[in-house]
């Protein structure tokens, strides 16, 4: 169950999603990518994945079904091999919702799936599927061109595909009575969807960001830090929750988030730029994986997708509001993001009474 719910993972978020990351700065040099129409590319996918998650809570049978995680890997499977056979625009900007809708499908099936089966501990190491395909990602670098890069996810996707083919999704939970902790949820709401506000500026724009004051090779080994951080950072946050409350190591994990988003843009120079990767990749799938399973302790009916929606909102905020800066270069885009971050451990600060 683990290692099939780390392939899905692997597959529908570490490298259907943010093997876009790496592959962006290698767009802009030889296809001709604007900035604009870059952050615009990222939008797309994040407003399909938004759609993915409003499906699953308007569907929720959708948590349930091995055919739906099943189409969903090879409709995302598709959408990567697709992106290099044209430049056009419009059909980058139709993959990438679509990848989106299927990553979303792929995230929320996946995490139902193992959420009730699993022991805290093992369940951080399925989270950090998401890390490891960040990391393999990073070998879309060794194409030399953008093309074969993106040829190179679709292999990689196949890979994960294979493994994840046989996860059985989750049991029909029994219905539950709405608890009076509902504020509690309200404020882990607006944490999380803060959080993917802020995170997702520095997951799209890190890369890029680096290799303005950074040589190339230093941000695109970044990239490989960040999921390499990744794979063990959720089963690290799992063990730390058996001593202190998950409450606070949340309110924790976003300010040091905050703090390794800023450091490029304030400190330059590669020891600067792999700290930040560091930090990145520590927290990200940590603060995820926390959140979820606060949302559940809170028995909120749906928790996984609603929280997901949240997220997927904010994602689709990030990279819009930050557009407008990135014609002075990616260093602005950051510092917003650490400050979003920073709103978000504010968000988080009224759940302490959890613990």
């Amino acid at each position: 169950m683990v290692g099939r719910g780390a392939a899905a993972l692997a597959g529908g978020m570490g490298i259907g999603r943010f093997a876009y990351t790496p592959i962006l700065p290698m767009m802009h040099a030889q296809a001709g990518l604007s900035p604009r129409l870059g952050a615009t590319l990222a939008t797309a996918n994040y407003t399909g994945y938004l759609a993915g998650a409003l499906a699953a809570v308007a569907a929720p049978r959708l948590l349930h079904s091995r055919w739906a995680l099943r189409l969903s890997l090879v409709i995302l499977t598709a959408t990567l091999a697709l992106m290099p056979l044209s430049q056009s625009g419009p059909l980058w900007l139709g993959l990438r919702l679509i990848a989106g809708v299927a990553s979303a499908l792929v995230f929320v099936i996946a995490v139902s799936a193992v959420l009730p089966r699993l022991h805290s501990h093992h369940i951080g190491w399925t989270f950090g599927g998401v890390g490891a395909g960040i990391a393999l990602s990073g070998t879309v670098l060794l194409g030399g061109t953008w093309r074969t890069a993106w040829w190179i996810t679709a292999v990689l996707m196949i890979a994960c595909t294979i493994p994840a083919w046989h996860l059985t999704g989750s049991p029909p939970s029994p219905t539950t009575e709405h608890t009076t902790r509902s504020r509690s949820f309200t404020a882990l709401l607006i944490s999380y969807t803060l959080e993917g506000v802020g995170y997702i500026i520095a997951g799209t724009f890190l890369v890029a960001a680096i290799n303005e004051t950074a040589s190339g090779p230093v941000g695109n080994s970044a990239w490989i830090v960040v999921g390499v951080a990744a794979v063990p950072s959720t089963a690290v946050w799992a063990h730390l929750s058996r001593r202190w409350s998950r409450p606070i190591l949340l309110l924790v994990a976003l300010l040091l988030q905050a703090i390794g988003i800023a450091v490029p843009t304030v400190v330059p120079g590669i020891a600067a730029a792999l700290i930040s990767a560091a930090l990145f990749g520590a927290t990200f799938l940590g603060i995820a994986n926390l959140a979820i399973a606060i949302g559940s302790e809170l028995r909120v009916p749906h928790a996984v997708a609603v929280l997901t929606t949240g997220y997927s909102l904010g994602q689709i905020v990030g990279p819009l509001a930050v557009g407008p800066l990135l014609h002075n270069g990616y260093h602005q885009a950051l510092l917003v993001s650490a400050g979003v971050v920073a709103l978000a451990a504010a968000a988080a600060h009224p759940l302490r009474r959890l613990a």
